[in-house]
């Protein structure tokens, strides 16, 4: 299946992207995903424990079993107040 995967912050700046495409097996969740990625762009392992996932705008667990088409958006942490 294809989903569309979204950077943002610290992670768009390692990749040097905001959004790739990517192909992975039927079932992949959200975790699998950001795992996909990885293998790819090892400069995103830093943000491996800290980073939390949305699906269609939706925030979800990263055990979020994807469907084609989907936009999966890896989204660092953030501090503020």
């Amino acid at each position: 299946m294809r989903v569309t995967i979204r950077l943002f912050a610290s992670q768009r700046e390692a990749v040097g992207m905001s959004c790739i495409e990517a192909d992975l097996p039927t079932a992949a969740t959200a975790a699998d995903a950001f795992a996909h990625t990885c293998a790819r762009h090892p400069k995103l392992n830093h943000a491996a424990q800290s980073t939390a996932f949305a699906v269609n705008r939706r925030h979800v667990g990263p055990g979020t079993v994807l469907c084609d088409g989907d936009e999966v958006s890896f989204l660092p942490p953030v501090a503020g107040g």
